[in-house]
């Protein structure tokens, strides 16, 4: 795997730790500013719809400039959008600072993924996008961790401002490994939208929503499921996360790696199984131990799904897909936004903590059976091809008659 893939890693990784880290500083955070819990959650929301957003108009602003220098440019709006939340003498200043850094989150990932596919052969284009994915993953393993013991300990200020730093490294990685890769010629906003036409696109956009929405139906809800349900402690909740994160870089790894060799099929496994574990949850929540193996497994199976959907679109965009790429990691967000309000729902109504964990399991199923539909109009494709073509070559072989 080129080195270059090692800089999209660590801005990745940067990334990662700034979108979760709040999570876990929310009451910090809410009581330096004099602000409720609820309203400290804006932090949250506002991050996703920027990031939902942000993601599509970033990568229509950069459609002109070189993918190397674009990149570039979003780890710059990362820095500055960290820098800025470290900074804030106001609590509306630091949601201006989360929103901008939002903004650069989809468009790097979706840019990236580009990138990342176009630096190696054609057979481990999905190996290379779960490279840089990797990022994402091990941010919830070591970065949040850590970030939050340094906001606990040193400020939360002072997790922003090693963000940010972690964002210089990330440039200047970009800058001196990223080989020049120009905008592809003849690529116009209008073939990048055009990609939105292509019904294969758009379920894999809502495989990515309803699957990973599948995941943080569940991991949402995680603390008052594993604390009040299970029996943790408040203070094994982060060990817990870290044993999610771990099965993040696990099922993303290997995602990345069988997504190359049977795509489709990783895919029904994966989500077929997610949907399975999830159902479990609600039995083994009641356990310690079931119940961490489970959160381990939820980690694994969301994240196998990662490479496959995201190399899905890039092979459906048909030669512009920037674009589809970066709406497609926006697609993510949205599946946690949705999920994380459907879960709440279920819990208002009286059906437990461990009712978003039914809410998970149907969305996973949902998403099986779009992955189902996709694999079945994708055989009814060359199909059609091939009547047409013999239809053309029939022609061609009956002689004219002239009258």
């Amino acid at each position: 795997m080129p080195l270059a893939l090692l800089a999209l890693a660590i801005g990745a990784f940067g990334i990662g730790t700034t979108e979760f880290v709040i999570m876990g500083l929310l009451p910090e955070v809410a009581n330096d500013y004099g602000v409720s819990i609820p309203t400290a959650g804006f932090l949250v929301t506002g991050y996703a719809l920027g990031v939902m957003f942000g993601a599509p108009l970033m990568t229509v602003l950069g459609a002109k400039v070189p993918r190397k220098r674009m990149l570039m440019l979003l780890m710059g709006l990362f820095i500055v959008g960290n820098l800025l939340s470290a900074l804030a003498p106001a609590f509306s200043v630091m949601l201006a600072g989360r929103v901008v850094a939002s903004l650069a989150h989809g468009a790097f990932f979706g840019i990236g993924s580009v990138v990342a596919a176009d630096l190696v052969a054609p057979h481990k284009k999905a190996g290379a996008i779960a490279m840089m994915f990797t990022g994402l993953t091990v941010a919830n393993v070591v970065g949040v961790p850590l970030g939050t013991l340094i906001g606990q300990t040193a400020g939360w200020r002072v997790t922003f401002a090693v963000v940010a730093a972690l964002g210089v490294v990330g440039l200047a990685g970009v800058a001196k490994l990223v080989p020049d890769m120009p905008k592809a010629e003849g690529v116009r906003l209008r073939h990048e939208l055009a990609a939105f036409g292509n019904v294969q696109v758009l379920l894999a956009m809502a495989m990515t929503v309803l699957g990973f929405g599948g995941v943080f139906a569940a991991i949402t809800y995680i603390a008052p499921m594993m604390t009040h349900v299970a029996g943790f402690a408040d203070g094994s909740v982060t060990w817990l996360l870290v044993l999610f994160g771990l099965g993040m870089v696990g099922g993303n790894l290997v995602g990345g790696k069988f997504a190359d060799r049977a795509l489709m099929p990783l895919l029904y496994v994966s989500l077929g199984a997610l949907a399975v574990v999830l159902s479990l949850f609600t039995l083994t929540a009641h356990d310690k131990t079931a119940s961490a193996v489970t959160v381990f497994l939820i980690g694994a199976l969301g994240f196998a799904t990662v490479p496959p959907l995201q190399k899905r679109v890039l092979d459906h965009a048909h030669g512009a897909p920037t674009l589809a790429s970066a709406v497609n990691i926006g697609a993510f967000n949205l599946g946690n936004a949705l999920s994380a309000w459907l879960g709440g729902v279920v819990i208002a109504a009286g059906f437990g903590y461990t009712a978003p964990n039914w809410v998970g399991a149907a969305l996973a199923a949902a998403a099986l059976l779009l992955a189902l539909l996709s694999a079945a109009l994708e055989r009814r494709e060359p199909a059609a091809g091939a009547v047409v073509a013999g239809s053309v070559t029939a022609e061609q072989r009956t002689p004219a008659v002239h009258r």
